[in-house]
């Protein structure tokens, strides 16, 4: 039976434990074998791409596999109905379902990953949506437990736009215990339905607060995204007025704990989200999630393509 990778509550938190375990045996060279060896990735862009695009690409290749770079002019995915489409989303999935053995989509609306995966036969990774960035925050998680040792109650301590990142975040804490501060505008509060399960789960304690005083104030944790997302552009100056004072900054950092770590996913705009002391400070921990986001999506394919076996 196959298994995708849309948000990060698609893993259990056995399953998250255990892509750890496959991440961090990778991360330290015990795994010798090349799993992908023969098998294809497509992988389908939608939106410009550092880390992600990279990272996957690297570390299919580092598995074993070949990976296939498809951007929106060969895979512009729609409805039936949709005038401006190039493929079907049934016939897109069916064909590349038969071409290759696992499908990794950045793009824009959220619901058009769903109905891809839901006609595709191969298992299906989602490198980014306009809802959600899982692996991301899967790297993020990965990352603070590499530092801490734990993950379970750690005090984060989210500031900025309530974007795909943000929406992850709270996704996450509906399955693994949590201590969620969401520092941010009530213009800029994260998606309504993913917000509303986290708090009905119960797994975790999440609070959203327009001081960021309040939300650092001992946390484990700071973390910060861009204001303005990709697609966002003329938002930008309104998101800038309406976050400048969630800026992680020297001043705010004193009132976390002072081993806190500093967290960005990146890119960066120094100087508005973040500055360059807490970027670069003593602090700060950005370029090794950037690292890992290599490590944690070949433990992410290897836990989705273990077991697979295509129907006939």
């Amino acid at each position: 039976m196959k298994k995708d990778f849309l948000a990060v509550s698609d893993f259990s938190a056995k399953e998250i434990k255990e892509v750890f375990k496959l991440t961090s045996d990778m991360k330290k060279g015990k795994l010798k074998s090349q799993p992908l060896k023969n098998k294809a990735v497509a992988c389908i862009f939608h939106k410009p791409s550092l880390r992600t695009r990279i990272s996957f690409e690297v570390g299919i290749q580092q598995l074993g596999g070949s990976s296939y770079y498809i951007t929106r002019d060969e895979f512009k995915l729609g409805k039936k109905d949709d005038p401006e489409k190039r493929e079907w989303f049934y016939d897109g999935a069916k064909v590349l379902s038969r071409m290759v053995d696992l499908i990794v989509i950045r793009t824009y609306e959220h619901s058009g990953v769903e109905e891809l995966t839901k006609y595709s036969d191969i298992p299906v990774i989602n490198a980014l949506t306009d809802l959600y960035h899982p692996c991301q925050i899967l790297g993020d998680i990965f990352t603070i437990w590499e530092k801490r040792k734990k993950i379970e109650n750690i005090s984060i301590a989210y500031l900025g736009d309530g974007n795909n990142v943000c929406n992850s975040w709270l996704d996450a804490a509906s399955i693994i215990p949590l201590d969620l501060r969401i520092g941010t505008s009530a213009e800029t509060f994260p998606d309504k339905g993913v917000l509303k399960r986290a708090k009905e789960s119960k797994i975790s304690k999440v609070n959203l607060t327009d001081n960021p005083i309040s939300a650092v104030k001992d946390a484990d944790v700071l973390y910060t995204d861009v204001w303005a997302s990709m697609g966002q552009e003329s938002l930008y100056e309104k998101k800038v007025s309406l976050l400048r004072k969630f800026q992680i900054n020297t001043e705010l950092i004193r009132h976390a704990k002072k081993d806190c770590l500093v967290m960005h996913c990146l890119p960066a705009h120094r100087g508005e989200e973040i500055t360059d002391q807490a970027m670069d400070g003593k602090n700060s921990v950005v370029f090794d999630q950037a690292e890992n986001r290599l490590h944690i999506q070949k433990g992410i394919i290897l836990k989705l393509m273990r077991g697979f076996k295509r129907e006939k």
